[in-house]
């Protein structure tokens, strides 16, 4: 088995810490090493750096060769611009020259997980699985109906245990509120945490059935040893919308639950629910050269990268981020609006604050 790690970027809730030249994956948000460098150790010893690739946009190769010195530079595949998923995946497929008959697993760059062991333990079930043409996905068990992640449901009457392998009936994108409560009463949805494994010929046959206008584009581009024709008219989709949807509906499409403590770290809020301690239940954090003060604050996140001492007195689920060009402070249930202050910034031009 070999890993391809998707490392395109993204995190515009985590700003103003995510920005355009340091996106999520490149940023140590829970410890000391990196969300890209913490998903590629947790793989060892059953991927080795050698067998670990690496999708991501141009720009970010030295930050890939930065963090990851151990994986070979040869290992990294640059995509022209972002196109999401469904396009870095099939451009993995085309270029790592592997056995059509080895299995990839497919990991995004920028997720927590606690028991990296049984992810482990969970990824060689989902190998073994995919070893007979399987399309596997991991899915998580949830902890609550959450609105901010996509579903796997499988089929009726499957049991619930983790390191089974339990056939997909459908995908579910984002629901509401309602609708996740009524999935997670069902028993049989799961988190999708956009984590694959499946055969390199069983993804190609899949993408030339399901995406063949992805998969002919990049075809060509890489045929030609240049990528960027083809990526500037492909169509941004993900490869669950592109892939998984369809062949599940086919019966095609395996999963693998487990619970491993996994986080996608998607808001401010999600990462202090990951970091949060004792009975005020105070995530305080400060990056070397910065210093944090908090006196009789409860729900509180605290990430100080500015260079300067932040204080906090007496505040209430509150997020504050303090980096040296912008300071950001809102409430913690609205962190997921967070997304809408880079839009605004978009909108208005100041691409120098992204």
């Amino acid at each position: 088995m070999y890993a391809v790690i998707l490392a395109g970027g993204g995190g515009t809730r985590l700003w103003p810490l995510s920005r355009t030249a340091r996106p999520k994956p490149f940023l140590a948000l829970a410890g000391n090493v990196t969300l890209l460098a913490s998903t590629v150790a947790r793989l060892s010893p059953l991927v080795g750096p050698e067998d670990v690739y690496l999708v991501a946009d141009a720009r970010y190769g030295h930050l890939i060769r930065e963090q990851l010195p151990d994986v070979p530079s040869s290992n990294l595949i640059a995509e022209p611009v972002g196109r999401n998923t469904a396009a870095a995946v099939a451009l993995a497929a085309l270029a790592i020259d592997r056995p059509a008959d080895e299995v990839m697993a497919v990991l995004p760059a920028d997720h927590l997980v606690v028991d990296e062991a049984g992810l482990r333990s969970a990824l060689a079930t989902a190998s073994r699985a995919a070893d007979g043409g399987h399309l596997v996905t991991l899915g998580i068990r949830p902890s609550g109906p959450e609105t901010g992640y996509g579903y796997v449901v499988v089929r009726p009457d499957q049991p619930d245990r983790s390191g089974d392998v339990v056939p997909v009936e459908r995908f579910v994108e984002k629901p509401d509120h309602s609708r996740a409560v009524r999935l997670l009463t069902s028993g049989r949805a799961y988190w999708n945490a956009g984590i694959f494994v499946w055969r390199r010929d069983a993804l190609l046959d899949g993408l030339r059935e399901h995406a063949p206008d992805i998969l002919t584009a990049l075809e060509g581009g890489v045929t030609a040893g240049d990528l960027a024709p083809a990526y500037a008219g492909l169509r941004r989709t993900s490869i669950d919308h592109a892939l998984l949807e369809p062949a599940s509906l086919q019966g095609r499409v395996s999963c693998v639950p487990l619970d491993v403590g996994w986080s996608d770290v998607g808001s401010w809020a999600a990462l202090h629910e990951e970091l949060a301690e004792g009975d005020a239940r105070n995530a305080v954090r400060a990056e070397p050269g910065s210093d944090a003060l908090d006196i009789d604050s409860r729900g509180l996140l605290v990430h100080a990268a500015g260079g300067r001492l932040v204080v906090t007195v007496g505040l209430s689920d509150v997020v504050v981020v303090d980096t040296p060009d912008a300071v950001l402070i809102c409430a913690r249930d609205r962190a997921q609006d967070v997304k809408l202050v880079v839009d605004r910034l978009a909108n208005d031009g100041r691409t120098e604050r992204l």
